[in-house]
């Protein structure tokens, strides 16, 4: 049973020379907040951890005030629930057309957007680039790489009004093993 695993991803830590967290502090944390099993994937924080469905609710808040009472600087913090990232990994669109994998990238937003945002966003800003908004995540693909695309951030952010931070379909795949390798309740 993984219903209580759950991830954590953390925008804009450990980013050319910025906001530096290491990980043991990052988990020491999570352990403090309550949280189980706690694992990190690589230095950009992805967060692993089992928590019952109520202390997962409060994970963003109490993470980014210990963040910001130690280390001085907010980020944001976005969980999802095992079950949820399983759905992430399965409903990719881009895999159904056969899109290479290292070309692909998600979107996790705080929040789900209005259709109407979501109908506003502008699909021709940066071909070859194509994305898709089904709820509170974005799926890319960019076939030159997602350095190059005009998709960013801040596009995404300003026009759906929530926060987002992004990681790559290799990282994806992995915290979705990692999260249904944690097994049962708490």
């Amino acid at each position: 049973m993984t219903e209580n695993s759950h991830v954590a991803l953390l925008r804009g830590i450990n980013v050319g020379g910025k906001n530096r967290l290491l990980m043991s502090d990052l988990s020491a944390m999570f352990v403090d907040a309550g949280c189980d099993d706690v694992r990190t994937y690589i230095q950009s924080g992805n967060v692993v951890f089992r928590a019952d469905p109520e202390l997962a609710r409060l994970v963003p808040d109490v993470i980014g005030a210990a963040i910001a009472e130690r280390f001085g600087y907010r980020v944001p913090v976005l969980t999802r629930a095992s079950g949820e990232l399983a759905a992430i990994v399965r409903e990719n669109p881009f895999l159904r057309g056969g899109a290479e994998t290292e070309k692909l990238h998600v979107g996790f937003l705080a929040e789900q957007p209005e259709a109407a945002a979501v109908d506003s966003l502008d699909r021709d800003r940066s071909p070859p680039d194509e994305f898709a908004v089904p709820g509170r995540e974005v799926y890319f693909h960019c076939p030159l790489g997602l350095a190059r695309t005009k998709f960013t951030t801040p596009y995404f952010e300003s026009k759906l009004s929530t926060i987002m931070t992004v990681r790559n379909w290799k990282t994806v795949l992995r915290l979705r093993e990692m999260t249904a390798g944690l097994g049962g309740g708490r």
